[in-house]
C-alpha cells in the first residue's frame, strides 16, 4: 500500500511538470507577463487541489484498512497499595538549657579559677574562690562565742533541771547560745558564697575573668559552662499541624554542616499561638553521644505528620484538571482486542516529592496511562507500549 502511494504521487508530480518541460517557473517569471504568470499559478493551485484529494482519499482507505495505524502508543503504571509516610519539612536551631554564663554570688577580688577552657567538670565541684573579706575571722570570733554560750547553758540546763537557779537564768542562757549559733550560721552561708561551684555537670567552654580581678555580684562573668548531653531542637509549627504534630511523632533531623543525619521523635509541644506568625514550638530530643553537635547548629527537619498503610501513589505529572476544577487522570480499560483510554474523576491527597496520594477514584489493579496521558482523550483506542529504561 505504501508503495502504491509513492507511485501515485510521483506520477502526479511528473505530470504537473511535464508539460512545462520546454518553459519552467524562471523563465514565466522573466517573460513578465502578469497573464502567463497567473495562468501557470491558477494550474498549480488546481493540481495541488487535486492532489490533496487523491490523497485524501488514500488516507480514508488506510483508516479502514488499517484502523490501527494512527493508534497513539502509551505506557502504563498499575496502581498498588503500599505505606505512604507524608513529611513535613521545616528548619531549626540546636539548643540546650544547660549553657550558661555563671557570675558570683558575692562582691570581691577573685582569689582562685581552679579550672580552664576545656576541663570537664561535675555538678557540685568548685570552679574558682572569692577572697572572704575577714568573714573566715569572724566566723572564727563568733565561733569562740558560741561554743562559751553553749557550756553555760548545757550546764545552767543541768541545774535548771535539778530545781536550781532561775527559769530567767536558765531561759537567758539558752537564748544567747541560740542567737551565737545563728550568727555562726549566717556567716558560714556567707563564706559558701565565696565558693563558685558548678550548677551541673559539663565543660568548661570560656573562662571570661581573670584571677585578681574585682567582681560585683551577679554582674561580673566568669566563666560559660555548657552540658553536650541534653541537646534539643525548637522550631516553630504552623497552626495548622496542631492536631497531627504531637509528642512522640518520628522526626529525621539532617545537619547539612555535619553531613549527618539521624532520627528522633518530638519530646513535646507547646500549647501557646503565637498570634504574630499563627505558629506553635515544638521540642525535638538530640542525641549527641560523640559531643559534635553544638548549641545554636542549623538542622533540617522532616517531621511524620502522616501515614497511611495502604496508599495509592501517582505521579503528580499525569493529572489533568477539567472546567468544574476535577482532577481526572486516564486509565487503560480493555475491550476485547482493543484498548481505549477511561477517564476516571479523582480525589487526591497529600505530596510528597513527585508522587500525590489519591484518596478515591482508584482501586488497585488498575492500570493508570503514563506517557501519552496528554495527548489521548476519553473512549479513544490507544496501544499500549513498553516505556522505555
Amino acid at each position: 500500500m505504501k508503495n502504491i502511494i509513492k507511485l501515485i504521487i510521483l506520477s502526479l508530480l511528473f505530470a504537473s511538470c511535464g508539460g512545462d518541460k520546454k518553459q519552467s517557473i524562471e523563465d514565466i517569471l522573466a517573460t513578465g507577463d502578469v497573464k502567463t504568470i497567473q495562468t501557470r499559478k491558477d494550474n498549480l493551485i488546481a493540481q495541488q487541489q487535486e492532489l490533496a484529494k487523491k490523497i485524501k482519499q488514500l488516507d480514508d482507505s488506510l483508516k479502514v484498512l488499517n484502523p490501527e495505524r494512527n493508534v497513539p502508543l502509551v505506557t502504563t503504571i498499575t496502581a498498588k497499595t503500599e505505606k505512604f509516610n507524608h513529611y513535613l519539612e521545616l528548619q531549626g536551631s540546636v539548643e540546650t538549657k544547660q549553657n550558661l554564663v555563671l557570675t558570683p554570688e558575692m562582691g570581691g577580688i577573685l582569689k582562685q579559677v581552679f579550672v580552664k577552657e576545656g576541663d570537664n567538670v561535675s555538678k557540685g565541684q568548685i570552679l574558682a574562690r572569692i577572697d572572704d573579706g575577714g568573714l573566715a575571722q569572724q566566723k572564727a570570733q563568733l565561733q569562740i562565742q558560741s561554743d562559751l554560750a553553749k557550756t553555760t547553758f548545757e550546764r545552767q540546763k543541768r541545774l535548771w533541771e535539778q530545781k536550781i537557779g532561775s527559769e530567767i537564768q536558765y531561759l537567758s542562757a539558752k537564748s544567747s547560745y541560740e542567737a551565737l549559733e545563728e550568727s555562726v550560721n549566717q556567716i558560714n552561708q556567707q563564706l559558701a558564697k565565696t565558693a563558685v561551684r558548678a550548677p551541673f555537670s559539663g565543660v568548661i567552654d570560656d573562662v571570661i575573668t581573670e584571677q585578681g580581678s574585682v567582681v560585683a555580684p551577679g554582674q561580673t562573668p566568669l566563666m560559660r559552662l555548657v552540658n553536650l548531653s541534653d541537646m534539643y531542637i525548637t522550631t516553630d509549627i504552623p497552626e495548622s499541624y496542631i492536631t497531627t504534630i504531637t509528642e512522640g511523632k518520628k522526626v529525621e533531623v539532617t545537619f547539612p554542616i555535619l553531613g549527618k543525619t539521624l532520627d528522633t521523635e518530638v519530646r513535646q509541644t507547646g500549647n501557646f499561638i503565637n498570634p504574630a506568625n499563627r505558629t506553635f514550638k515544638v521540642e525535638i530530643a538530640v542525641p549527641n553521644k560523640d559531643k559534635n553537635i553544638k548549641p545554636n547548629l542549623t538542622a533540617r527537619l522532616k517531621i511524620n505528620d502522616y501515614t497511611s498503610e495502604d496508599a495509592i501513589l501517582i505521579p503528580q505529572g499525569i493529572i489533568s484538571e477539567n472546567a468544574n476544577g476535577e482532577q481526572y487522570i486516564y486509565v487503560l480499560e480493555k475491550r476485547d482486542d482493543i484498548s481505549s483510554a477511561k477517564q476516571v474523576i479523582i480525589e487526591t491527597g497529600k505530596t510528597q516529592g513527585d508522587v500525590i496520594e489519591v484518596l478515591n477514584g482508584l482501586s488497585a489493579g488498575d492500570k493508570i496511562i503514563d506517557e501519552g496521558a496528554r495527548s489521548v482523550k476519553n473512549g479513544q483506542a490507544v496501544r499500549e507500549v513498553e516505556p522505555k529504561v
